[in-house]
């Protein structure tokens, strides 16, 4: 039965999606349909958790958008929805969850690693 699981899971996983971890910035376009027609929107900001393993594998992106209201959206791994992801920085934390830029206020500064 799981290798059943895993040979179905195997048509739609994506390997197109390149690696980053929680801290990164990362630039998602994602396909909207309005009206009939399809377009790409790009959301970016703070990758502040990854979560799953296999099919249901997602994270969370966290920007600050209009009057600096911070909004977070979560975007499955595996969704035909995001047609590219691309890792405009890398980050530097300590913390595989980063929860507590909820609650800091202004700019938010992350040191960029070097690898």
């Amino acid at each position: 039965m799981d290798s059943l699981i895993r040979a179905i899971e195997s048509n739609y996983k994506r390997n197109d999606i390149p690696e980053f971890r929680a801290g990164d910035t990362v630039r998602v376009q994602v396909k909207v349909v309005e009206g009939g027609r399809e377009r790409l929107q790009a959301y970016e900001g703070i990758v502040i958790k990854k979560r799953g393993a296999g099919m249901g594998k997602s994270f969370t992106v966290r920007r600050i958008g209009a009057d600096r209201i911070g909004v977070e959206r979560v975007f499955p791994m595996n969704t035909p929805l995001i047609d590219s992801v691309e890792v405009v920085r890398k980050g530097k934390v300590r913390r595989a969850k980063l929860y507590y830029l909820r609650n800091v206020k202004g700019k938010i500064k992350i040191k960029e690693r070097r690898d």
